[in-house]
């Protein structure tokens, strides 16, 4: 017996004379995504990845979970390949496939045949293998074209037969490398992995930035930030996050500023260093988790005031999310646990007691004039560091 991956992919199929390019990053992001699970031979026909064993050992299991958390992929079954005959596929079905439908009670078949010179039609194709099944079952299982417990799937294709019992849905999205390069502020709270999820899922590679307060933050929460990092990069791949300490930015503020405006003009800080680690590290855009009106540093006025110190765009993919809704992506992608530890970022130090919430752009700036904002950005930039994670 012979058992293959088959992944299905969805908006890759539309892209028309530029189908060939996604095509090779997913294969590509799928080579590296599964070679930890063995050798496989990966290629692709009419809309359908193939994932193949090329050893006895490969681990299927692994390499299936692996293709299933791929960008760019919409579905994944494992399925038998069968020569291109029916008394050898029906007896396949009869041997071989069973075990696929272990705990099952319901069945139904459905049959797709590419290959046009193959002598039955679908539907003969559906009911001979369903007959297969039920004699093969002994009264067990019973067809049920409503609402089957598995939908056995019989695919006739220009290579070989394939018999898979369903499909399970994938990630879906755009593979990794599609859409450009960008910067993710990641802070350690719920929301900036979730940000970085869904733009990694339109194709976006994702770089990290965090900043630090030592000794105001500890190395807990950094460690925090990497672990959130490694996380998503489950599905992003390898992340080169960069930390910047921002404890004499701070520190400045609290001693010169009006304490109302702290919050917009750290963030101002922030938002320029992260300009200018984006052009050193040649990332096209910035990422944050910014929901409008989430907190005092995000209202529409707010928002306008940081963005006016930076020239690429930011995205904020879940700037019109609820709070509920971002807690639902981010338990699905698994950081809501991380996220939710007890440990303090750079944000949380000297935090205003009546931070401004609509503030006027010339006053942020009045503020900002009592400082020397171009010495302590250089003295800031100087301490970047840059930590490879890795799945």
């Amino acid at each position: 017996m012979k058992e293959i991956i088959l992944c299905k992919y969805g908006e890759i199929a539309l892209k028309g004379t530029n189908r060939g390019h996604f095509e090779n990053l997913l294969k590509r992001e799928l080579q590296r995504r599964v070679s930890p699970f063995g050798r496989y031979k990966i290629y692709y026909i009419q809309s359908t990845v193939y994932i193949e064993p090329l050893e006895e050992d490969c681990d299927i299991a692994g390499a299936y979970e692996a293709a299933k958390n791929t960008f760019g992929v919409s579905a994944v079954s494992r399925a038998i390949e069968a020569p291109k005959d029916m008394d050898k596929i029906l007896d396949i079905i009869k041997t071989s496939f069973m075990p696929y439908l272990d705990g099952a009670r319901t069945f139904k078949v459905e049959s797709k045949r590419s290959d046009k010179s193959f002598p039955y039609q679908s539907p003969e194709i559906s009911a001979e293998a369903g007959g297969a099944i039920l004699d093969a079952s002994g009264g067990r299982l019973k067809v049920d074209v409503h609402h089957p417990d598995v939908c056995v799937r019989v695919e006739i294709r220009d290579l070989a037969a394939y018999i898979c019992a369903g499909q399970e849905r994938a990630v879906g999205g755009m593979p990794i490398g599609s859409n450009g390069k960008g910067l993710l502020l990641l802070s350690g709270g719920i929301d900036s992995p979730v940000a970085g999820y869904m733009m990694a899922k339109r194709g976006v590679s994702v770089e990290a930035m965090h900043f630090e307060s030592f000794p105001y933050t500890s190395e807990r929460a950094k460690q925090k930030v990497l672990s959130l990092a490694q996380k998503l990069a489950a599905y992003a791949g390898e992340i080169k996050v960069h930390v910047i300490s921002v404890t004499k930015i701070q520190e400045e503020l609290r001693d010169h500023c009006d304490e109302d405006y702290f919050t917009l003009l750290l963030r101002r800080f922030m938002m320029r260093l992260s300009e200018r680690t984006a052009e050193k590290f040649y990332c096209d855009a910035l990422i944050t988790g910014e929901s409008i009106g989430q907190v005092a540093s995000q209202t529409m006025k707010a928002i306008l005031t940081t963005d006016a110190v930076v020239s690429r765009p930011v995205f904020r993919p879940v700037i019109g999310m609820d709070k509920e809704d971002i807690v639902q992506i981010a338990r699905k992608i698994d950081t809501f646990e991380t996220s939710i530890l007890p440990y303090e970022d750079c944000c949380t130090v000297f935090t205003p007691a009546h931070p401004r919430t609509q503030p006027e752009l010339s006053k942020v700036e009045a503020e900002e004039a009592r400082i020397d904002v171009k010495a302590l950005e250089d003295e800031a930039f100087a301490t970047l560091e840059t930590i490879v994670v890795r799945p």
